[in-house]
């Protein structure tokens, strides 16, 4: 069922972001005057199709499901004898070079303006997520040496306001990217509006690929470590535990909550803990020996030790809908954020600066797509923004036989009054191609290692 899910889930992102794309380049070419022979959602052999409109516009579906294509008059592509003379102005090419700028860019264009009406939709009807309060994971940790503590509730960073931990965490990992100072305002209990700074010198070596808040000792708040339930026959139960006990420290370790205590847990097979608890608000200790059992991580199955005693892990949640200018607004912020900070994830890609492992092929994406579609709606539709992003951002780069490509071609004939001789235009298409295969294999090689 799962599998069916995701499979869906991909196709419906994947397909109607290829579509919007495909859109934007139609109306434009449709509004500039240009004569559009064929419409076509996927690529290869056209399996199914229809003719539609004044121009008799071949709508089609193809062999291939990923991407589509807009396909116009253009005299690289075929003959053009025996057309009037009035279809002969609406060919491609003899639009003058503005016209052409735009029909290019609006693929991308149209990415971007679907994210922006997602993020809006999504910023005013509200999304429950946990709020901005943390919780710090060890005394060793970089945001205990900054002088963060369990409980403190980051109100900016870096001067942005931030409330939900999802504006909290994309500010971390701005910073992380661009390597400079965290400073963070903070509210905690009984002292009021505080300061804390994470020095960027606490970036070197951090994995972007994963978890930047969590590498830097930072999590979300969770209520306190309380059992709610204890399973009949488990090591918790033989060793006494209650629903209602107030967990306290393991081996002399203070936990903080559900994830702490978790985590102690699981990495204590093959010896018996000291749990320190409180039971009726009387300090009581008892030994517990975790059994081991398998678990699946994204490194395999590893395995870690269980009681069979469960603890509250939901954070607080909050909504905070945004008004529709409002909303628009922080719509438009993001989507600019996601852009320059994709552009600088591939700039360190090339420099050296980060893994190539960054680089995600359609497995990733669909495993994703069906994980925030299980999530739910707001999730999901946050998920599609993302990648019509990304899609746009890709399609802008000045790649031969990308939408950024043909944009560099016609830059250039701009600043020198004369088009790409089409033998050079031909060369950079070959290379164009082998690159982009080759992005194409690492991003499949890349998925294949995540999934082993």
């Amino acid at each position: 069922m799962n599998f069916l899910q995701t499979v869906l889930a991909f196709v419906v992102c994947l397909g109607s972001l290829v579509v919007f794309h495909e859109l934007g380049h139609y109306l434009v070419a449709r509004w500039c005057g240009v004569k559009v022979l064929r419409f076509s959602v996927g690529m290869g052999k056209v399996v199914w199709s229809r003719r539609f409109g004044p121009d008799q516009t071949e709508w089609a579906l193809s062999a291939l499901p990923l991407g589509g294509y807009v396909k116009m008059l253009d005299a690289r592509e075929g003959e053009l004898t025996g057309l009037s003379e009035a279809d002969l102005k609406r060919e491609f090419t003899r639009q003058n070079v503005w016209k052409r700028i735009a029909i290019v860019i609006a693929g991308p264009a149209a990415n971007f303006l679907i994210a922006i009406v997602l993020f809006a939709g999504l910023f005013m009807h509200g999304i429950e997520e946990p709020s901005s309060k943390i919780s710090v994971r060890s005394a060793g940790s970089v945001a205990a040496q900054a002088g963060l503590h369990s409980g403190d509730v980051i109100t900016a960073v870096n001067d942005q306001p931030v409330q939900v931990w999802s504006e909290l965490r994309w500010q971390f990992i701005q910073s992380a990217i661009d390597k400079h100072d965290i400073r963070l305002a903070v509210e905690r209990a009984g002292q009021g509006r505080i300061s804390a700074t994470v020095p960027a010198s606490a970036f070197t070596g951090l994995d972007l690929e994963g978890d930047v808040p969590s590498q830097l000792g930072v999590g979300v708040s969770r209520p306190a470590p309380v059992v709610h339930q204890v399973m009949p026959g488990s090591p918790a139960e033989r060793a006494g535990l209650r629903e209602g006990d107030l967990l306290i420290a393991v081996d002399g370790t203070p936990v903080a909550d559900g994830i702490a205590f978790i985590d102690i847990i699981q990495a204590s097979v093959g010896k018996t803990v000291q749990v320190e608890l409180k039971r009726a608000g009387q300090p009581l200790a008892l030994s517990v020996a975790p059994q081991a059992e398998q678990a699946k991580t994204g490194k395999g199955t590893v395995t870690v030790g269980k009681i069979g005693a469960y603890v509250a892990l939901a954070p607080d949640m909050i909504n905070v809908p945004s008004s529709p200018i409002a909303a628009i607004g922080k719509a438009v912020g993001k989507v600019w954020d996601t852009c320059t900070m994709t552009l600088k994830m591939i700039g360190k890609m090339i420099t050296g600066e980060a893994s190539l492992k960054n680089v995600t092929g359609p497995i990733t994406i669909a495993d994703y797509a069906g994980q925030t579609a299980r999530m739910g709606a707001a999730s999901y539709l946050s998920f599609i923004a993302f990648i019509s992003i990304s899609l746009g951002v890709m399609n802008l780069l000045p790649i031969p036989v990308l939408d950024g490509g043909h944009l560099l071609y016609y830059s250039l004939e701009v600043l020198t009054g004369r088009s790409v001789p089409e033998r050079v235009g031909e060369i950079a298409q070959r290379l164009g191609m082998g690159l982009l295969l080759t992005l194409m294999l690492l991003a499949v090689f890349n998925d294949v290692a995540r999934l082993l």
